[in-house]
C-alpha cells in the first residue's frame, strides 16, 4: 500500500464518521421536533441525541487523527 492510498482510505474513513456524527444530530433534531417517534415530538431523547451527534461530529475526526499521529512515529 503506497502512502497516497493509505492517506485516501484515511481521509474516507475521517469522513464517514463526520457524516455519521451529523446523520446522528440530524435523527435527533427530527426526533425532538417531529411526530418520528411520536406526535408531538420527544424533545429530551431528541436532544441528547442531537447533542450526541453534534460531540460525535466535531471530536471523533479529531481522535482519529491524533491516533493515526501516534501511528505514523
Amino acid at each position: 500500500m503506497t502512502d497516497d492510498d493509505l492517506w485516501k482510505k484515511r481521509f474516507q474513513l475521517f469522513v464517514l464518521v463526520r457524516m455519521f456524527g451529523l446523520a446522528i444530530f440530524a435523527l435527533g433534531v427530527a426526533i425532538a421536533f417531529t411526530d418520528l417517534v411520536r406526535t408531538g415530538g420527544w424533545p429530551l431523547p431528541g436532544c441528547l441525541l442531537a447533542v450526541m451527534g453534534a460531540i460525535d461530529a466535531v471530536f471523533a475526526p479529531r481522535i482519529l487523527k491524533r491516533s493515526w499521529e501516534r501511528q505514523d512515529k
